[in-house]
């Protein structure tokens, strides 16, 4: 189940797919799963925000601490894990 808010609009908490839609740094396979610890507010580039979070395993445990700069517009909600069943399937 994907979360319905818009993914302009992060928040602590947020599990969101990184990849090149979000930053071309983030092309080409190196894409992640990330959970925001914080949004930074200041003023950037319009369309772009600085995130501080946790890249994730694919079993949701936090591997590496990261602060990214990405397009918001770029952004999409992870499926909820909570939702998974054992063996990695897709959420029911």
């Amino acid at each position: 189940m994907l979360d319905s808010r818009s993914p302009a609009e992060p928040r602590p908490g947020d599990e969101l797919i990184i990849d090149g839609r979000a930053s071309v740094q983030f092309k080409a396979g190196r894409g992640f799963v990330f959970r925001v610890a914080t949004v930074d507010l200041r003023p950037t580039y319009q369309g772009w925000v600085w995130l501080t979070g946790y890249l994730l395993a694919p079993d949701g445990e936090a591997r590496e601490r990261r602060e990214i700069f990405v397009q918001r517009a770029g952004l999409r909600w992870a499926p909820d894990r909570r939702h998974r069943r054992p063996g990695g399937d897709h959420p029911t």
